[in-house]
């Protein structure tokens, strides 16, 4: 049986899972965290489903090697090609990602709801599989994203072109009208806020960290695996490739979030 006080395993090919890692912190604060950076082989959507699984293998092997006691996909791409061959190899939990159309599909007026994505996570078939299982009862339009990802993983989140594209996207969004808009990766969580200021109160955006933390709790629970400390889990970076510049794109995308350590 693991042991409670070992860590959470997490990883992303980049910093899209820092979102992930946020609420982690806030919902489970004595955990403590290896989150491993994949920005070598940034990023996952134009990779082949072998390569995403081989890729996801590898790491999940460096973060048992670390001790990890459970493992956050916290990575769309990722979840959709590989979770399910990551759970039929090694014998440890799984929290994976998807994009929040549940909560979109039970939370529309319009009965039209925006799925933000990747071209990774559009052409996966746990996109479509979700799309059956909560999208039967409301119209449900999948806008492909090229370029949000690359924008974030750069943090250029201020910069005009980021911003242009958060206005072509929301353009989209309107014309599909509907008035909640799902973001359906990691990276783009970052964004949220820009999209809330360009969309207004005409269309609610969401994101699923908060969500995915919660059931990182639950699995914890029903495992007996949560740590039980009063409080101060430390967070460990791991890079495969520039960890300088991961490391100063870290912090400017947690700048104005909780704290890692």
């Amino acid at each position: 049986m693991a042991d409670p006080g070992a860590p959470i395993g997490m990883f992303d090919s980049g910093a899209g899972g820092l979102a992930v890692l946020r609420e982690v912190r806030r919902l489970l604060p004595a955990e403590d965290v290896v989150y491993f950076a994949d920005t070598a082989w940034f990023p996952y959507g134009p990779r082949s489903r072998d390569e995403i699984r081989d890729r996801s293998e590898a790491v999940t092997r460096e973060l048992l090697a670390r001790g990890a006691k459970l493992v956050v996909v916290a990575c769309n791409t990722a979840t959709s090609a590989a979770i399910a061959g990551l759970r039929a190899t090694f014998d440890l939990q799984f929290v994976g990602m998807e994009p929040a159309l549940k909560p979109a599909a039970e939370r529309t007026s319009t009965g039209v709801v925006a799925l933000l994505v990747t071209p990774g996570t559009a052409r996966g078939e746990k996109l479509a599989s979700l799309i059956d299982r909560h999208g039967h009862d409301v119209e449900v339009r999948v806008i492909e994203a090229p370029g949000m990802a690359d924008a974030v993983e750069a943090g250029a989140l201020g910069e005009e072109a980021t911003q242009a594209l958060v206005r072509t996207y929301a353009d989209e969004v309107r014309a599909a009208g509907a008035d909640v808009l799902a973001l359906g990766c990691t990276h783009y969580a970052f964004l949220r806020p820009a999209f809330a200021r360009e969309l207004g109160s005409a269309v609610e955006v969401i994101e699923p960290s908060e969500a995915v933390a919660r059931q990182v709790a639950r699995v914890l629970d029903e495992r007996s695996l949560r740590n039980t400390r009063g409080g101060g889990g430390n967070v460990a970076f791991v890079c495969s490739g520039d960890a300088a510049r991961f490391d100063e794109v870290r912090k400017t995308l947690t700048a104005e979030e909780v704290a890692v350590r």
